[in-house]
């Protein structure tokens, strides 16, 4: 699969087991020529634990990348209005997740997003 060029944003969330799993994928990704750009939540940032400091995994993220991170809402604000991504990419994608996309899929084709 080719993604050159294609720009994702990934939104990484605090469950932290699975950060290792997502790192190997979006390694995937960006040997396929992907730019990617870390979004992370705050807990996420900031939240150590069993599976290895926040602040190591930023910047393991963004030396894979090649990117800074998306932080803070003020940071993360403008993505829709610039159309700064092609794909937004949440990892994991829980059943609370699942349940707004399904909800955003709903009414795309009225432009209303939640």
């Amino acid at each position: 699969m080719n993604l050159s060029g294609v720009r994702i944003g990934l939104a990484l969330t605090g469950s932290f087991c699975t950060f290792e799993k997502t790192y190997q994928e979006v390694e995937k990704l960006v040997n396929t020529g992907a730019k990617v750009t870390p979004i992370f939540s705050f807990n996420a940032a900031s939240i150590d634990s069993r599976f290895g400091k926040a602040e190591d995994w930023v910047n393991k993220f963004e030396a894979l990348t090649g990117n800074k991170s998306i932080m803070t809402i003020p940071e993360a604000e403008p993505i829709g209005p610039k159309n700064m991504f092609d794909i937004l990419l949440l990892a994991p994608c829980t059943e609370n997740v699942t349940l707004i996309q399904n909800k955003i899929i709903l009414y795309q084709s009225k432009r209303v997003f939640l």
